[in-house]
């Protein structure tokens, strides 16, 4: 069987989740798996953070699966409603759509539900995706509070700049003004915002990133926030190459040998999802002992420099990225800043054909 393979980690989802609730005891967590869960998979995620208070989720298929599952926390539909025909299942299975525009409160008007659903409504507070204006704010709140269908409403919003040097302090002061004087529940806090300004914690939390194991803060490392991988990435040694000066590896003959230089050929890809675009030196560890990617990464290999590996060989471990055998952790966001992108990029691709191994 080909060696490539990823591992999820169940006591990092657990750990990381245990991490968040201390950074916030007072607020309640809505834990972020949308994306099956940042490629983690949706339901094996969902079980590593069982004791998070709810779930928040893209769509309706992925909510009704976590249902279907068993899963009784409070889910919520980042999107909220597409359709008209959405109210009422999300009525028959409890969910908790985010409301972000007047086309979904006429749905929510004009619908003829067996139970009136708990809402989030969103404050467009900068980031100029989704959520109602300062104009519009105080009419959408007003027919939400008047529906028959609305049976509880949590504000909130998102913040555009919580990982920036420019912080949250203009968007809270916003939401701050716009929310004065209503007593409901409030909802504020990404990874970066929980991590770095606990004035945002309020009633829900909505922490993502930080609880697969990688950094909401671009240039600090996760590991710094006392963060665990919770995907591992690995593979082994599948050939062994020895260059002379001026002899080439790969596709494009990107990396040219200028010293004696010994290869190892990973059996790892872009087609696994390792990001193509990363170039010669990118980190990677070899028997859990740190060293760099040569030449061009192809479909289904990639090759590393075991020069200074004596021991590496056929055979031998190579963590693309997470935690090796020996406890020794390869950073995705390393990875992913050589590719140019960010950590939940490389999660979210990776490939249906990498076997996945739960770990507790």
């Amino acid at each position: 069987m080909r060696p490539v393979s990823a591992t999820i980690h169940l006591a990092a989802l657990r750990h990381n989740l245990a991490f968040a609730k201390s950074k916030a005891p007072q607020s309640k967590v809505m834990a972020v798996i949308k994306a099956n869960g940042y490629g983690h998979g949706l339901l094996r995620v969902a079980e590593g953070l069982r004791t998070a208070e709810g779930f928040a989720v893209l769509g309706m298929d992925e909510a009704v699966a976590l249902r279907q599952a068993g899963f009784q926390q409070a889910l919520l539909l980042l999107e909220g409603l597409f359709c008209a025909d959405e109210a009422m299942l999300a009525a028959q299975h409890e969910l908790t759509p985010v409301v972000h525009n007047f086309q979904q409160i006429e749905m929510l008007e004009n619908a003829a539900l067996p139970k009136a659903l708990d809402i989030f409504l969103k404050l467009n507070t900068g980031m100029n995706r989704l959520g109602f204006t300062a104009a519009d704010f105080a009419e959408a709140y007003k027919r939400l509070s008047q529906c028959r269908n609305v049976a509880g409403i949590t504000l909130m919003t998102h913040f555009a700049t919580a990982d920036e040097a420019q912080g949250v302090a203009a968007p809270l002061a916003l939401f701050r003004q716009m929310t004065a004087g209503l007593s409901q529940p409030k909802s504020l806090a990404n990874s970066a915002a929980l991590l770095r300004y606990p004035e945002t914690h309020a009633d829900w939390v909505r922490p993502g990133i930080m609880l697969y194991g990688a950094t909401p803060v671009s240039g600090i490392p996760a590991a710094s926030f006392g963060l665990r991988p919770a995907m591992s990435l690995t593979s082994e040694i599948i050939a062994v190459q020895n260059l002379e000066v001026g002899e080439s590896v790969g596709y494009g003959m990107r990396f040219i040998a200028t010293q004696k230089t010994r290869v190892g050929v990973a059996a790892c890809g872009y087609a696994d999802g390792y990001p193509r675009l990363c170039p010669t030196g990118t980190p990677v560890l070899v028997d859990g002992v740190r060293t760099r990617t040569l030449g061009r990464v192809s479909m289904d290999m990639l090759t590393v420099d075991l020069t200074a590996l004596a021991g590496a060989g056929f055979g031998s471990e190579v963590t693309l990225w997470g935690r090796a055998a020996n406890g020794v952790v390869q950073d995705i966001d390393e990875v992913a800043q050589a590719a140019g992108t960010v950590g939940y990029e490389l999660m979210c691709a990776l490939a249906p054909r990498v076997p996945v191994v739960v770990q507790d």
